[in-house]
């Protein structure tokens, strides 16, 4: 018994040690991450759309999204990204957990662009981040074919909301909760 405790405070020990030594290399590995998973995205939004590039270089700022979700009947769904303000060239990391009840069925990775028209909206989404929804939405598979509200151009509050569906597959009705904060872990 005596050995089992003294190894298990050599395990504790040891892993305490190795996150305090790690914690800034992690913060860094994690921000190219994030920032590597942004860019893929933004292309994706352009190759599918070629007029959102200049629609995301004229505005404030956008956000890029990237989440991982699945659905049967209650559905959730998680990610990270960044906004980027045009103006300042600052960049915020964001997380992102979203919750879904109805009659659906899916898993699958989505891409999101919010394109801000005002600074004001882009501060606020920041400070804020709160967006709620719901409707229909039939997302497929690797082309990314989608059909419904979950796809193309919303507008919302003071921004444009974009989304694409590269993986998965969903169907269904539902109505859902969507809430970005600031990264504590990366800012």
């Amino acid at each position: 018994m005596k050995l089992y405790s003294v190894l298990s405070i050599a395990v504790l020990a040891l892993s305490i040690g190795a996150c305090a030594t790690s914690s800034s290399s992690d913060k860094a590995s994690k921000q190219a991450e994030v920032r590597k998973a942004t860019q893929k995205s933004l292309e994706k939004f352009y190759k599918a759309d070629p007029k959102l590039r200049s629609a995301v270089a004229d505005a404030p700022g956008y956000a890029v999204f990237t989440t991982y979700g699945l659905s049967f009947i209650v559905g959730g769904a998680g990610g990270s990204g960044i906004v980027h303000n045009n103006r300042t060239g600052a960049e915020t990391f964001m997380d992102m957990a979203q919750a879904s009840a109805g009659l659906q069925i899916g898993a699958a990775q989505t891409d999101t662009l919010i394109i801000f028209k005002t600074p004001e909206a882009m501060q606020k989404f920041v400070d804020k981040g709160w967006d709620a929804g719901g409707g229909v939405v039939a997302q497929a598979g690797a082309k990314g074919d989608s059909a419904g509200p979950g796809s193309g151009e919303n507008v919302i509050a003071d921004a444009k909301y974009f989304t694409l569906t590269p993986n998965g597959l969903q169907a269904g009705v539902a109505g859902a909760g969507t809430k970005y904060w600031k990264s504590g872990e990366l800012n």
